[in-house]
């Protein structure tokens, strides 16, 4: 019998600290940060409630050059991406783990102010950029990559 499986993550939501950059051997460039998705319901008295998720947010390559360059705490991003757990043993041989979304591709949806860009293209007209805020797909199987 075949095994059909789809690993597939659409999120929308607010980073929540600039983005942290590693160079890597090899020239690989690895960008990480936090985003939050905020779902909101009414309670039974009819007051909001507001429920945040934080999810662990890894890019790799051009995608994480462009994270670097552009992305900030605040500003809201669309990420499509597949999710990865990976498993480690600490200092003190306690077992972890993490829960990731590897991205394939990233949009820019609004920024919390008018930003100051310097030289630098609108990260969302940018012609270099446009391609990689629309969505460049890469091959981020990272599973030798830390």
């Amino acid at each position: 019998m075949a095994s059909i499986g789809i690993n597939k993550v659409i999120l929308a939501g607010n980073i929540g600290k600039d983005p942290e950059v590693r160079y890597l051997e090899g020239g690989i460039v690895k960008a990480t940060f936090p985003l939050a998705t905020t779902e909101h319901s009414k309670d039974k008295n009819g007051n909001r409630v507001d429920h945040t998720e934080w999810h662990n947010i890894v890019l790799w390559r051009a995608q994480a050059e462009y994270a670097e360059k552009y992305l900030k705490k605040g500003y809201a991003v669309l990420v499509e991406g597949k999710l990865r757990t990976r498993q480690w043993e600490d200092k003190d041989k306690n077992k972890r783990s993490i829960t990731e979304i590897q991205v394939d591709s990233i949009n820019l949806l609004h920024t919390p102010k008018k930003e100051e860009h310097g030289n630098q293209s609108n990260p969302s007209t940018g012609t270099a950029d446009k391609n990689l805020s629309t969505g460049v797909q890469q091959n981020n199987d990272s599973t030798s990559q830390t």
